[in-house]
């Protein structure tokens, strides 16, 4: 049998295991994951030292738990760099303009708002949207072209009545 077959033949008896373990530790399933990815990572590394071990699935736990430790002193110093940290000023509210093309953008199809992004908010060329989209450049631009119509449709009626209604 191979050291590859000896830790294989260990992750599988072992992995299980260690995942609860690390669990148990963190409360997060996706950290614990990732601890224990690391452990096995390390353990491989050193595997020929490891496998004339009594216990080599101990030496893994006490990684875990290391790692672990690790994990909460991190957090703890960037809670307390946080805490300490003048909050930031609050941000202003969107402007009325912003809240009515955000409206009027959410009543457009999907690849019209994503052209439109692309073009206006991104300076992409029409070009780079057709390649980044997978459709034809003639196709983007009637994206582009319908998106403006619809926008103009969704945010017309809108500047008119607020215009009709400052004329009284």
């Amino acid at each position: 049998m191979t050291a590859t077959d000896d830790f294989d033949d260990f992750y599988r008896d072992t992995s299980r295991r260690l995942a609860r373990y690390a669990y148990g530790l963190t409360g997060d399933a996706a950290e614990a994951q990732d601890l224990v990815q690391e452990a096995y990572a390390r353990a491989w590394q050193r595997w020929r030292r490891l496998a004339g071990y009594e216990n080599p699935e101990a030496w893994l736990r006490l990684v875990v738990s290391r790692l672990a430790a690790d994990r909460w002193r991190h957090l703890g110093v960037r809670r307390n760099r946080l805490t300490n940290a003048p909050a930031p000023p609050p941000a202003p509210p969107p402007s009325e303009d912003t809240v009515l093309l955000v409206k009027a953008m959410q009543t457009l199809p999907a690849v019209h708002r994503q052209a439109l992004a692309l073009y206006y908010l991104l300076d992409r060329s029409v070009a780079d949207i057709a390649a980044e989209t997978g459709a034809s450049t003639g196709t983007v631009k009637s994206w582009l072209s319908r998106g403006r119509a619809g926008l103009a449709a969704a945010i017309g009626p809108i500047s008119q009545k607020e215009e009709s209604h400052d004329a009284r």
